[in-house]
């Protein structure tokens, strides 16, 4: 039995039609969340982007080794970001990076390195996927001090916030302004709160809350609790540990004594975790 022409034209473009929907679902996209710009954008469009270019970093710390990227400046995705005071990057592993803006905006250079999917990275470790597809690098980090935690990969959105300590008032220490748990409270926000939490307060959820229902000084000797935050594998050690090392040039050891005076002053400003709102139960079958 013959098929007409031109019904069998209408099947032909009805199945590239559906073969390109399915191709276009399959590939990442990245979520701007701005208040001044909502925008998904596709990978194959960055890549194609006129200011998509070849960079290398040098010491890429998630790779811990020179790598070489398709990447596009941050600045020529994101409309003006002037306005904000930081920007939240979610990875899809449920790490949370909140950058502040000026930090953004400085002399160390943010791209947003993109995977093409013809050519995958390396996975970041064995069994694990890739930093991929879309991955915030930094080409002079040492320029603002950006450190290891604020290069955050598998990036699926991002989003203007308000600083942690604005919308989290519970992290914050009861102290004067200039006392080391003060700088302690700004060194837990840039290198632990992107797992971590503080009497509930913060966004992440890799780790646990670090002061309910115990603050790790009052489980740990100090002397295991600085060798566990320089080296968590030499305290202890198992195959899925996440956390990592923080070495002194990341922190250094007056800032180490910083992050412990704001840990031993939380510990006396124990705060109730809010609560989630129960959702309606549906009805006994």
């Amino acid at each position: 039995m013959r098929i007409p022409f031109a019904h069998a034209i209408g099947l032909l473009l009805c199945t590239i039609l559906t073969f390109a929907t399915a191709h276009a679902a399959d590939e990442p996209v990245l979520q701007l969340q701005l208040a001044n710009q909502k925008q998904k954008l596709a990978l194959s469009n960055l890549l194609r982007h006129p200011s998509t270019q070849t960079i290398t970093i040098p010491d890429d710390p998630t790779y811990k080794r020179s790598m070489s990227y398709q990447a596009i400046p941050l600045s020529a995705i994101l409309r003006d970001i002037r306005g904000f005071e930081a920007l939240q990057f979610k990875a899809s592993d449920g790490f949370v990076a909140t950058i502040p803006v000026s930090l953004l905006r400085s002399a160390s250079e943010p791209w947003l390195a993109l995977e093409p999917q013809t050519r995958p990275w390396p996975a970041v470790a064995p069994g694990k996927p890739s930093a991929g597809a879309f991955y915030l690098v930094w080409l002079m980090p040492e320029k603002s001090g950006v450190s290891p935690e604020q290069w955050p990969f598998q990036i699926e959105s991002i989003a203007d916030v308000e600083p942690l300590e604005k919308r989290y008032p519970q992290i914050v220490p009861q102290a004067q302004a200039d006392s080391a748990a003060w700088r302690g409270m700004h060194l837990f926000t840039v290198n632990c709160a992107s797992c971590h939490r503080i009497n509930g307060g913060g966004d992440g959820a890799v780790g646990p809350d670090l002061n309910l229902p115990f603050n790790p000084t009052e489980y740990f000797q100090e002397d295991f609790l600085r060798r566990l935050i320089r080296d968590s594998s030499s305290v202890r050690n198992w195959p899925q540990r996440v956390m990592p090392a923080f070495s002194e040039t990341v922190l250094s050891d007056t800032q180490l004594d910083d992050l412990l005076a704001y840990l031993h002053q939380m510990a006396k400003q124990k705060a109730a975790a809010p609560q989630p709102q129960s959702s309606p139960q549906s009805p006994q079958q």
